[in-house]
């Protein structure tokens, strides 16, 4: 059984940084991917940024691209969203998710289905 489970999240000041951690269990993410999402209340989640496994790639969605940074530590089967310059407007519940299989070649992609979910962490950035 896969299992995802966040933290990290928490309050910061407009232009401050997070970390986001996604430890995963039960989850091979060699031939797998994790994205990122997040839901801002009243609005559709988001789909943010992606990596995969089997080579690396990754995806930003332009509202967070030079902002945000996605990694993965192998060995820990953990995985991280580096969040820089903060805006308010990133304030939502942010959300890990694993597919698997994913299939090698297709570059990462947020829209890609993702059956495996975290629990979710708030981020609030005050103004």
């Amino acid at each position: 059984e896969v299992q995802l489970v966040e933290s990290g999240g928490g309050l910061v000041q407009a232009g401050g940084s997070l970390r986001l951690s996604c430890t995963a269990s039960g989850f091979t993410f060699d031939d797998g991917a994790i994205g990122w999402f997040r839901q801002a209340p009243g609005k559709e989640r988001e789909g943010i940024s992606c990596i995969t496994g089997s080579d690396g790639s990754t995806l930003y969605v332009g509202s967070v691209k030079g902002r945000f940074t996605i990694s993965s530590d192998n060995a820990k089967n953990t995985f991280y969203l580096q969040m820089d310059s903060l805006k308010p407007e990133d304030t939502a519940v942010y959300y890990c998710a694993a597919s698997h299989p994913y299939p090698r070649g297709y570059g990462c992609s947020t829209i890609y289905e993702y059956e495996y979910w975290g629990q979710g962490t708030q981020v609030t950035v005050s103004s």
